[in-house]
């Protein structure tokens, strides 16, 4: 989402357009602050509707080791960890078929991995294509460079002011609603435009000082400044001393509470809530009480960028802030306070996990994962990062995170090799999430290390975890029965050494091994153990919806379908709430398992399709691989096959597969045969209701200021909604509007 209007840039966008057409490789190359991210996006937005699977962004500012480079592009791509597969795979794998447009924003600080990364991609892809910003190109033999300069400054033929005189005088009335600038005045701006360059973030940051100085005390003062801040550096160009030398001016301005919170606010690798800021930034030198009012203040300044409830600072005035950080000496104070601020929110999670709260603070913690990952880089710089990494576990299950996880307890338990209770505790989760991932060598080898540590700690507790994990391992290796025995065996040291979650983990882990080695009445037993420990009541997710689903898995075995039904309805239910895409995928096959033994074929049909679709998103194969259920789930293929003859199950697969995620997950969760028809996608480019409003305006040849007038909105407003408009509907002129666009319904007609 655009927070300001975007200024000029015809020709750029023009060229991009034509680019679009025959490259597959674009890099926005040009200097910080001049606008690369801004063009990026709003080029990308008009190419998305000619591409089948839309844009992504990865956003690559807060990325500070290039190891972790094929991750954050997963996450872009919405893409949930894939077993046995590396970040880099899954994303490979990923776009091999689609035809999408992958935005690689901010590769300076790692050109080379970048490249690389590309390289392997469009080899791959024959349908992606990459737009990518940096201050230098890739050096791919692919890339067709676009050079990003500053604003025009030069007047139109018909007198018209420069891009750079148009945004700075749009920033301007955004800053002072009621400015008008006299001819006097415009020159002054068109000269203050070229003492910044024509580049648009300087522009930005000088704009908003008319709420203090009038623009010709401020042309004179930036002029003063720019002597003073410029000298010294004739090693760089003018043009990096001159937006040195605005954030510089910027930064003089503000007060000394400002400056200092700017500083320590660049301790943060993503956006952040006043919460956050208190406890990490404030101290005896910016008392809690006083970090609201700088924290407006830097707003006021354009500054900050406040978007709801959090803020951001963009990546060049963070570097500057970081720069000023490290002059105070105080880098490494802050990098303390930031781990210790997320390490205390992750042990906050781990000691309300097993209640209602589980799903609330995942969310809570999903919208800090930037930030999340900049503490454990900082921790693991410092050689701290065991104890993060250990207390990460929740965050990671909830997220279904394995890989990631398994990532960084690797590289802490590397660090910290010496026996600590943090360490068996990592040990613990690594071995867990070596067992859902399927690995069972590192399973087994990860659970054999916890054995031997756990018991030289002494404590009866993790002892009967580290034998808890040794039993998953070895059921994952084949030794169902001997699993079986260690499981029986660590649930009683347990119940007397552990908490309730210890035990409520416990039973399921022995609930699904009873359940997938066709021991079926007595994982019933144990998973209805488990509900009752969680409790009628709670809206705990994780370990009820694993119970359920393994629960439906063992009614069916026990030849029950209608229990079978009910139980993985509930367990689709509770993953849902988590967007546990894995855990999701097994409640839909579980479920279709359960419709085919009810005799409901087309139905259950359409649950498997949306289960192939996630599936394949994952790259995992079906049924966690396990030969019981493998077993299950090739019957029910046979019966719907028998059922409905082979080809008319497939078609019916393959429509429910094509179902847009919440259709599926609705039509899963009712009684229905069959899903409602999918609606057609609007013909007016999603438009907003005041967006076609505007656009049936448009198209009737009003210009925005008739626009404005006709809606009783400013000018301005009017302008902002026909760029946008533009933008959607991927078009570049006025009259391209008309025929993409339906008339307005009737005032009173019948809408529905």
């Amino acid at each position: 989402m655009e927070l300001t209007s975007f200024v000029g840039r015809a020709a750029e966008l023009a060229q991009l357009t034509q680019l679009f057409r025959q490259a597959r490789l674009v890099t926005l190359v040009g200097p910080g602050g001049v606008g690369k991210t801004r063009l990026a996006l709003r080029a990308a937005a008009q190419a998305a509707p000619k591409l089948a699977d839309g844009i992504r962004l990865a956003e690559l500012s807060g990325l500070r080791g290039p190891e972790r480079l094929p991750e954050v592009v997963a996450d872009a791509l919405e893409l949930p960890d894939r077993r046995g597969a590396s970040g880099f795979e899954a994303v490979v794998n990923h776009v091999a078929a689609r035809e999408l447009l992958l935005v690689l924003d901010t590769c300076e600080h790692m050109v080379d991995t970048c490249a690389l990364l590309v390289n392997v991609l469009l080899a791959h892809a024959p349908g992606l294509r990459i737009l990518t910003t940096s201050r230098q190109p890739l050096g791919v033999p692919a890339e067709h460079v676009v050079p990003v300069p500053p604003l025009g400054l030069a007047e139109g033929e018909a007198g018209e002011a420069g891009e750079a005189v148009q945004l700075f005088e749009q920033r301007a009335a955004s800053a002072v609603p009621s400015l008008s600038f006299t001819p006097e005045e415009r020159t002054i701006a068109a000269s203050l435009c070229r003492r910044l360059d024509g580049i648009p973030l300087a522009i930005e940051l000088a704009a908003v000082r008319l709420r203090a100085l009038p623009i010709g005390v401020l042309a004179a003062r930036l002029t003063q400044s720019f002597t003073v801040l410029g000298a010294g550096r004739s090693g760089t160009s003018t043009r990096h001393q001159n937006m040195a030398a605005t954030i510089g001016w910027s930064h003089q301005l503000c007060s000394p509470d400002e400056r200092l919170l700017w500083a320590r606010l660049s301790v943060f690798g993503g956006d952040f809530d006043v919460t956050a800021v208190e406890v990490v930034c404030t101290d005896a030198r910016l008392p809690a009480g006083s970090v609201v009012d700088s924290l407006v203040g830097l707003v006021d300044k354009s500054v900050l960028l406040r978007q709801g409830d959090r803020y951001r600072l963009l990546d060049v005035i963070r570097d500057f802030g970081a720069q000023r950080l490290e002059e105070a000496d105080e880098t490494a104070l802050m990098r303390r306070r930031l781990i210790g601020y997320f390490h205390a929110r992750l042990r906050q999670f781990e000691e309300r996990f097993f209640t209602s709260d589980q799903v609330h603070l995942h969310k809570a913690l999903l919208a800090e994962h930037r930030n999340l990952t900049a503490a454990l880089e900082y921790a693991d710089a410092d050689g701290v990062l065991l104890p993060l990494a250990a207390a990460m576990w929740p965050y990671r299950l909830c997220a279904g995170h394995p890989a990631e996880a398994r990532y960084w307890m690797d590289r802490a338990l590397a660090q910290q090799p010496e026996v600590s209770e943090d360490r068996v505790k990592a040990l613990v989760w690594a071995t867990t999430f070596a067992v859902i991932q399927g690995d069972a060598e590192a399973g087994q080898r990860l659970a054999a290390v916890l054995q031997e540590q756990a018991a030289r700690l002494d404590d009866l507790r993790l002892q009967g975890l580290a034998l808890m994990c040794h039993g998953m391992a070895g059921a994952l290796a084949g030794e169902a029965q001997e699993a079986v025995a260690e499981l029986r065996l660590a649930l009683d040291r347990l119940r007397k050494h552990g908490t309730e979650l210890d035990v409520a983990l416990a039973n399921l882990r022995l609930g699904v091994v009873l359940a997938l080695h066709d021991r079926a009445e007595a994982a019933i037993g144990v998973f209805e153990e488990v509900l009752r420990l969680v409790g009628a009541d709670s809206d705990e997710s994780y370990v009820q919806g694993h119970a359920c689903g393994f629960l439906a898995v063992a009614q069916l075995q026990a030849g029950r379908p209608a229990a079978a039904e009910q139980a993985a309805r509930r367990a689709l239910t509770l993953h849902d709430r988590r967007a546990d895409v894995l855990g999701v995928a097994l409640a839909l096959d579980f479920l279709a398992w359960a419709t085919t033994g009810l005799g409901r074929h087309q139905r259950a049909a359409l649950l498997l399709g949306g289960a192939d679709a996630l599936f394949q998103l994952l790259g995992r194969g079906r049924a966690l691989d396990n030969p019981q259920l493998l077993r299950t789930h090739e019957r029910a293929e046979s019966g719907l096959d028998r059922a409905l003859g082979k080809q008319s199950v497939q078609q019916l697969r393959r429509t429910g597969a094509s179902l847009p995620h919440e259709q599926i997950l609705v039509f899963a969760l009712s009684d229905d045969a069959a899903p409602p028809a999918q609606d057609e996608a609007p013909a007016h480019g999603g438009l907003t209701r005041r967006e076609r409003e505007v656009a049936a305006l448009v198209a009737g040849g009003l210009t925005n200021r008739e626009i404005a007038e006709r809606l009783v909105i400013s000018k301005r407003t009017a302008d902002t909604h026909v760029e946008h408009i533009l933008a959607k509907l991927g078009v570049s002129s006025r009259a391209q509007i008309a025929p993409l666009v339906p008339p307005e319904p009737t005032p009173g007609a019948d809408e529905h």
